[in-house]
């Protein structure tokens, strides 16, 4: 069976066809600058080598039709026709309380999902953009969602309410959900088969580091707590994202910078995390650890800040699974950068954890990191949602 594989932005588009018995990707890419002037990026498998198509791309529709003319193109396809496609999985956002596991799209879903947009403003409207498309273009083709929400909907309410009037949950819905959902059900899935923990009595905890950061604890497969919330701004500090802080420093900045809260919020969310504690060096931690290197002061604190926020969620998460067995490393940075991962392990000494300094050198590769007394497992998983929201797919249409 080949899943088509659709992860639809506001002016981008990633997708990958995947091969659900060998799981293998016949081919990547990415639609840049939709709506703009447009860029195909396209990698058949095959060849490993990067096409590079430019032309007009005013919609997503135009978008998903490029992607296709893509696969089947006969010097750089991977398929022979469209008939090949068995399904279309879509990663969308926010499921809200809506919806807690994958689902067949259908208009009741497509509505469901509209629902619950003004959670996600920016990103299900996009989503659907893509979901639609893919049914002009293919049509009778089974489309799946896949909710970046879903896989935390396991939490209780002692860990999802905010301290809020409980009429704003009931009216408006405020509440923690969790994001990266797809990528922390991978790994920690992952990391158990890996482990050898038994899925019904472990305790996992997943860091899923990247720009967009977050640290989930899993107990017997179900998710406990999540640090990112109603929306992925809380939680760790991240690449442009200032992460949990007192809500109060909004109406402040507010009065001091004589901004709107539209304009704060617009400051907090792309000029903050380490790109603003860096001083605006960067918001990619390569560039970060070369300034610290070369003597940047700031550089080397919004490593140290990260670090230390992330050390924070990880004792707070073992507190709340009373214990773990393991702790996995996943996305860009937790999957790349040893030095990170070395600082956050650091604190940890008083539990026994202990990390094999020449394991951890390695940069995405799936690793065992800590050394064979350690008290507590820890692992590098890279992580795969397309092929997560394939395996979803697949298991919603199968053939």
């Amino acid at each position: 069976m080949k899943v088509l594989v659709i992860n639809c932005g506001s002016s981008s588009l990633k997708y990958q066809l995947i091969d659900s018995q060998t799981e293998e990707a016949l081919a990547v890419g990415l639609c840049e600058r939709i709506g703009i002037d447009g860029r195909l990026n396209h990698t058949p498998k095959k060849t490993g080598e990067k096409i590079v198509i430019e032309k007009d791309m005013p919609d997503h529709e135009v978008a998903i039709g490029m992607v296709i003319d893509a696969l089947v193109d006969p010097e750089h396809g991977v398929i022979s026709s469209l008939s090949e496609i068995d399904a279309i999985g879509h990663r969308l956002v926010h499921g809200g309380e809506k919806f807690t596991k994958s689902v067949i799209i259908d208009e009741e879903v497509i509505k469901g999902v509209e629902e619950v947009s003004p959670l996600a403003p920016l990103h299900n409207p996009a989503n659907l953009i893509g979901v639609r498309a893919c049914e002009a273009k293919l049509p009778g083709v089974p489309n799946v969602g896949v909710f970046d929400t879903a896989f935390h909907q396991t939490m209780e309410p002692v860990a999802y309410m905010y301290g809020l009037p409980y009429e704003y949950y009931e009216k408006y819905k405020v509440r923690r959900y969790g994001f990266h959902g797809t990528s922390h059900s991978f790994v920690s899935k992952r990391a158990m088969d890996i482990l050898g923990l038994d899925p019904n009595n472990s305790k996992v905890i997943v860091c899923h580091l990247g720009n967009g950061s977050s640290v989930s604890a899993i107990k017997n497969g179900k998710v406990v707590d999540t640090s990112m919330g109603m929306t992925p701004m809380e939680g760790l500090i991240m690449g442009t994202r200032c992460g949990d802080m007192d809500p109060t420093i909004v109406e402040y900045l507010a009065h001091c910078l004589d901004k709107s809260l539209e304009e704060v919020m617009t400051i907090l969310n792309k000029e903050s995390g380490v790109y603003g504690l860096s001083g605006g060096v960067s918001s990619d931690f390569r560039d970060l650890e070369a300034a610290a290197n070369d003597g940047n002061k700031k550089a080397e604190l919004a490593i140290d800040v990260f670090a230390y926020r992330t050390a924070k969620y990880i004792g707070a998460y073992i507190a709340s699974l009373n214990g773990v067995d393991a702790i996995a490393f996943t996305a860009g940075l937790g999957e790349n950068n040893f030095v990170v991962r070395n600082q956050i392990m650091s604190n940890f000494g008083y539990m026994g954890i202990a990390i094999d300094q020449e394991k951890n050198k390695i940069r995405g590769e799936e690793t065992v990191i800590s050394t064979p007394d350690s008290k507590v497992k820890v692992v590098v998983v890279p992580t795969n949602e397309e092929l997560a929201i394939a395996r979803e797919t697949v298991e919603l249409v199968g053939k």
